[in-house]
């Protein structure tokens, strides 16, 4: 079984990027979280949505902020550095060498085999297994 996270709207904001609520989630007014309670209701169209970086989920969470207490949007990540070529890293052609097939051994004298066993005979000709006398 594969377990994976739920797809809801909070997926298709970027983390530590201001994007206007009415824009992601419709509803009613609602506050701005550094506000608090007491603070005034703020519509859709006034207040900003952050998805903060959490260290133990992954997905993170989102606050939603009013004009003032907005946080700054993140710098964008620093573009990737690219890496000297080493002789390595270039493509080379392969050289095989063919490997030499095994030779078969043929100095060995061929042995009797039982004809109902097909096992090697003790060089009297008895069959270690049946015990049949092979010539």
């Amino acid at each position: 079984m594969k377990i994976v996270s739920s797809q809801d709207w909070r997926d298709a904001i970027r983390f530590d990027a201001p994007v206007l609520v009415a824009d992601v989630v419709p509803g009613d007014a609602t506050r701005c979280v550094a506000c608090g309670t007491d603070g005034r209701l703020y519509e859709r169209t006034e207040l900003w949505a952050v998805k903060h970086r959490h260290p133990k989920h992954h997905d993170g969470f989102v606050r939603f902020y009013c004009e003032e207490h907005t946080p700054a949007a993140a710098p964008p990540p620093p573009a990737p550095v690219e890496l000297k070529r080493t002789r390595a890293a270039a493509p080379r052609a392969e050289r095989r060498t063919p490997s030499a097939k095994p030779t078969p051994i043929t100095d060995r004298p061929v042995r009797t085999m039982c004809p109902d066993c097909f096992v090697e005979v003790s060089v009297g000709g008895d069959c270690g297994m049946c015990g049949a006398q092979v010539v």
